[in-house]
């Protein structure tokens, strides 16, 4: 627990983390409002709109869960910094002094990271919830119509702690810390969806699309997304989302623990 408050206190005493608290509420009660509108609009609703959400908990779902895509991006890019910034200010050498099993600094490093990715993630729906239900309500639809909209409330929560751990991975796998940082956000916010997008269009990609780290997080939390041709697109259920999302969160942390157990650090 001592190392895990560490890893806290040098992440809250600095003026990053406010920074990114202001972007993720507001991200949040942003594209929510807009989702709101948008899903309600009768352009949306009408026959055209194949892909829409229909049901009040569909659209309660799309609309809390609007500005997620920016709350993970957040979030990646605070992994990266966790270790990316200690290598580049030469401060992890004294972490590891402090603390001489690697091990257990690691394990704090991801400990951390959950927590940080669950305050954010409350921030964000903080935001969205609040200024959804509003928009929502004053179009007559029920922003609590069923109880699965908790548990996609919950799961946004663990999404911003695994996306968290990815950038760890990541930031450690990538030595320089801003090649680290531009290019996971680079393929996490444009390469990867895409890719995606395009898979679904082929035969045998359809198949390996689902398994993507962003269809696993909309898998996750059930939004409703379309491909270029304007039909659904196939994805997980929930549950097998998440796991999905959990297995590249350890795989990549899991990577990033092992290198930094077994490099030479001076």
């Amino acid at each position: 627990m001592t190392a895990v408050r560490a890893e806290l206190r040098k992440f809250f005493t600095t003026r990053l983390w406010w920074g990114m608290a202001i972007a993720v509420l507001l991200s949040g009660a942003a594209f929510a409002v807009l989702f709101a509108f948008v899903f309600t609009s009768d352009a949306v609703q009408g026959p055209q709109g194949a892909v829409a959400p229909r049901t009040d908990a569909a659209i309660a779902k799309a609309v809390f869960t609007g500005g997620l895509q920016v709350g993970y991006l957040l979030t990646l890019a605070i992994g990266v910094l966790t270790i990316g910034s200690e290598y580049r200010h030469q401060t992890v050498t004294a972490t590891f002094l402090a603390i001489p099993r690697r091990g257990r600094v690691m394990a704090a490093k991801v400990a951390a990271l959950l927590v940080v990715g669950a305050f954010y993630g409350v921030l964000s729906l903080a935001g969205a919830v609040g200024a959804g239900s509003l928009v929502l309500s004053s179009k007559g639809i029920a922003p609590f119509a069923d109880t699965s909209i908790w548990r996609t409330l919950a799961l946004c929560l663990l999404v911003l702690g695994l996306w968290a751990l990815i950038g760890l991975g990541a930031g450690i796998l990538i030595p320089n810390q801003i090649a680290a940082l531009l290019i996971s956000v680079a393929v996490a916010w444009i390469v990867e969806p895409v890719l995606s997008l395009v898979l679904a269009l082929t035969e045998w990609g359809k198949s390996i699309s689902p398994y993507l780290p962003s269809r696993a997080t909309s898998a996750m939390v059930e939004a409703t997304s379309g491909g270029f041709d304007g039909r659904p697109i196939q994805q997980l259920s929930w549950w097998a989302g998440a796991l999905v999302l959990i297995a590249y969160a350890v795989v990549m942390a899991g990577l990033g623990t092992w290198r930094t157990l077994r490099s030479d650090i001076s």
